[in-house]
């Protein structure tokens, strides 16, 4: 049996339209079965726009769709026939692998942790975000599912983050970094000055200690551990800058013909760079210490994003990050 990926197929702002199209997709490159969740003549009307011949896709009902602005706990509370509630469940009960949605994100991870429940020891799930830096990728946690957090916290993203930097990045002694306004030990706040002792003290972390904001994009560590609420605001400056960048260089290379032909004889690293920070090449940040693979795609997932989720889920999956992550917190 080929790996199963349970998909909100009524997540995310474009429709579902768009989910069903990286689902297909995916199924096709990928060769594993996904499984829509959502209003079932919908799904059914939106496949029928396929050629879906060979591929195993299938679609589980839900009659309730969480919108992106609703409050999470009235969505857990009032929503039971969600999409997301559903596509949870078939992963507890064995019948998916795994989930993914560009759904509410509040909504996911509270139904997440409902649903599927913490792993043994892990007091905290992360949401852990892959950034390219001039030295490949990292990973930076927590992003944004826990805004405040205790130094211990930290000290799990970095173990989690460990194990997924390992097993998915294929990186065998990965650095860990926390992220913090000064390299010295002293400089921070009560946080990250606890937090560094911590990290310091344990054996099974290549930890380097401070990483300032200039140095996330550096690549100076290829772990960086923050609080939730500086992580998510660290996110949307990278991702806010990426975009400024980007519409920069097509002004000014557009004014003039030096400027167009400038552009012209540099089309290709432009190409490469917009590859690099295209945040759909990523597909999705996983929330980790959870009972079960989860994937938060960002909002505005296109076909290509929710098809690199649906990847990166399999990846998981496949390389049994969840128990690692169980062996990982066991013996810190």
């Amino acid at each position: 049996m080929g790996t199963r990926i349970a998909l909100d197929a009524m997540g995310g702002d474009r429709g579902p339209m768009v989910t069903i199209e990286g689902a297909v997709a995916a199924a096709r490159e990928l060769n594993l079965s996904v499984l829509l969740v959502g209003n079932e003549e919908e799904l059914s009307q939106g496949l029928k726009r396929h050629s879906t011949s060979g591929l195993s896709i299938a679609i589980r009902h839900a009659p309730e769709a969480v919108g992106m602005q609703e409050s999470p706990s009235a969505a857990l509370r009032k929503k039971r026939q969600s999409s997301i509630r559903v596509g949870l469940e078939l992963v507890k009960c064995g019948e998916a692998d795994a989930f993914i949605s560009a759904g509410n994100t509040g909504a996911v991870m509270a139904t997440a942790l409902i649903t599927l429940g913490p792993l043994p020891g892990v007091e905290r799930p992360a949401i852990a975000l892959i950034i390219p830096t001039l030295k490949g990728r990292s990973i930076l946690l927590d992003v944004g599912a826990n805004a405040d957090c205790k130094a211990r916290h930290l000290l799990q993203f970095a173990i989690m983050g460990d194990v997924y930097a390992r097993q998915i990045m294929g990186k065998p002694s990965p650095t860990v970094g926390l992220l913090s306004i000064g390299e010295e030990e002293s400089k921070g706040n009560e946080l990250t000055r606890e937090a560094f002792r911590g990290l310091e003290e344990e054996q099974s972390l290549n930890f380097i200690g401070n990483v300032e904001g200039r140095e996330v994009l550096m690549g100076t560590a290829d772990i960086i551990v923050c609080d939730g609420f500086t992580g998510n605001i660290a996110l949307k400056i990278i991702e806010g800058a990426a975009e400024f960048f980007t519409l920069l260089l097509k002004e000014e290379l557009g004014k003039g013909l030096a400027g167009m032909a400038g552009a012209l004889l540099a089309r290709g690293a432009f190409k490469r760079f917009k590859k690099l920070v295209d945040y759909t090449e990523y597909g999705g940040a996983p929330l980790l210490g959870v009972r079960g693979v989860c994937i938060i795609c960002h909002g505005r997932s296109t076909a290509k994003a929710i098809k690199n989720a649906i990847r990166a889920a399999a990846e998981c999956v496949e390389n049994r990050v969840i128990e690692h992550i169980i062996e990982g917190i066991a013996v810190s």
